[in-house]
């Protein structure tokens, strides 16, 4: 959320390229942790649960619109709306399993029209 509120515009008005750590969350924006009794599903679970909150939620909830939407998974939203994000140079990624790895892979084809990436960012946004 620091980056959104405060060096998001700066980077955009400087035309500064950003490559975005922990793309997914540890995993959060996969959707797979929807709840406390989700987090024992794998060992990134404790570094998970400060994203369990209202604003957290709405976006799984907004990435699962979307998903629905473009016939897709959760992970590939998310990686799908980080790279439409003009800032976002690369998002950094990792998988423990191949199955995460195609899941990974089939984000590059999925471009978001402008009405996904309004709900995924005001869903996003703080101020709601």
């Amino acid at each position: 959320m620091g980056y959104e509120q405060d060096l998001q515009q700066i980077c955009q008005e400087h035309s500064i390229g950003v490559i975005s750590y922990s793309s997914l969350c540890s995993g959060f924006l996969s959707g797979k942790y929807r709840s406390e009794k989700d987090l024992s599903i794998s060992l990134r679970g404790s570094s998970v649960k400060r994203y369990l909150n209202p604003r957290g939620l709405r976006i799984i909830e907004a990435i699962d619109q979307v998903a629905k939407t473009y016939n897709s998974t959760p992970t590939q939203v998310s990686l799908a709306w980080l790279i439409a994000n003009p800032t976002i140079t690369a998002p950094i990624v990792s998988a423990t399993k191949v199955e995460q790895l195609n899941d990974i892979i089939k984000a590059v084809n999925i471009k978001l029209d402008q009405d996904a990436i309004d709900l995924l960012n005001q869903a996003s946004s703080s101020n709601t």
